[in-house]
């Protein structure tokens, strides 16, 4: 672990994993401790991997003011860290709820980012969330699974907002619901800094139109990940988010839920890999054609 100081004082960590170019990865959650993404499914061994602990997560600090656990807040965060690590320019990688603040940091600082990963990231920053009815058509491609009927009432009553969150339908998320699936949903409230987690998603974090523009003068080469399975986002949705991009290509990763280096690991690295070195990605879109 390694650890440098923010803007205000907070003492931000950062785990070191793997050699080559360096990758600066920005965890989901929103607000989980970067510990889950462990290794990407073995990107290591093709990457150095930067991975943060955001603020309040893992092994960072608490900061005086939790308004700076707000999305936008953070951006000032990921610049300090790509500074303390004497980078130029720098690629990023970002899943989920780390999608968007990648986005705001491109946005606001457009000349500090080389290659842009994102890996199945619901585009709050743009103003296009997963609906329920994405979820929904996602969830119904698990029919045939063993756990469906079981998970599929209390899923539907979130989705109406008639129910709580409940863990029975937290295999709606995985490509393949195994041990380590299972494993890495054991961890989540030890990872998860839930409170923060509520701060980083305000509205006022966001402005849509101006992050829209932003990027829309972007010179970052832009791969936006999805999972075949996934309902946040689903392939259409990652479609959309890469079309705000001038220089952006769509990967569908087959049967993958959420988390795909946990469901096809070699597919996964192949494919981010290929796109991180610029690479062709001929026979590594096999849903979904990139463009």
């Amino acid at each position: 672990m390694s650890t440098f100081t923010a803007y205000d004082g907070t003492e931000l960590a950062y785990h070191v994993r793997g050699s080559g170019a360096p990758l600066v990865v920005l965890p989901g959650g929103p607000m989980r401790a970067s510990s889950y993404l462990g290794d990407l499914g073995g990107l290591t061994a093709h990457r150095r991997l930067v991975l943060l602990d955001l603020r309040g997560t893992g092994d960072s600090g608490v900061p005086a003011d939790p308004a700076t656990y707000r999305c936008d807040r953070l951006v000032d965060d990921v610049e300090a860290l790509r500074v303390h690590l004497g980078l130029d320019r720098m690629d990023v990688l970002a899943h989920s709820a780390g999608g968007s603040l990648a986005m705001l940091h491109a946005a606001r600082h457009p000349a500090s980012v080389g290659r842009l990963a994102l890996i199945t990231a619901t585009p709050w920053a743009l103003d296009m969330p997963a609906t329920p009815e994405d979820r929904r058509a996602a969830a119904l491609l698990r029919r045939d699974e063993p756990w469906f009927e079981e998970a599929y009432g209390p899923f539907e009553a979130w989705l109406a907002g008639t129910g709580d969150f409940d863990p029975v339908f937290l295999p709606f998320f995985h490509g393949r619901w195994d041990d380590a699936a299972r494993a890495h949903v054991a961890r989540g409230p030890q990872e998860s800094n839930y409170e923060a987690g509520d701060a980083y998603l305000s509205p006022e974090a966001f402005d849509p139109p101006a992050t829209r523009a932003a990027l829309a003068r972007s010179t970052a080469r832009v791969l936006v990940l999805a999972g075949e399975l996934d309902g946040g986002p689903r392939p259409e949705l990652a479609r959309r988010c890469a079309a705000v991009f001038p220089h952006a290509e769509v990967a569908v990763q087959p049967g993958a839920g959420h988390y795909p280096w946990l469901d096809d690991p070699e597919w996964f690295v192949r494919r981010v890999t290929a796109f991180l070195e610029g690479q062709p990605s001929h026979g590594l879109s096999a849903v979904g054609a990139d463009r």
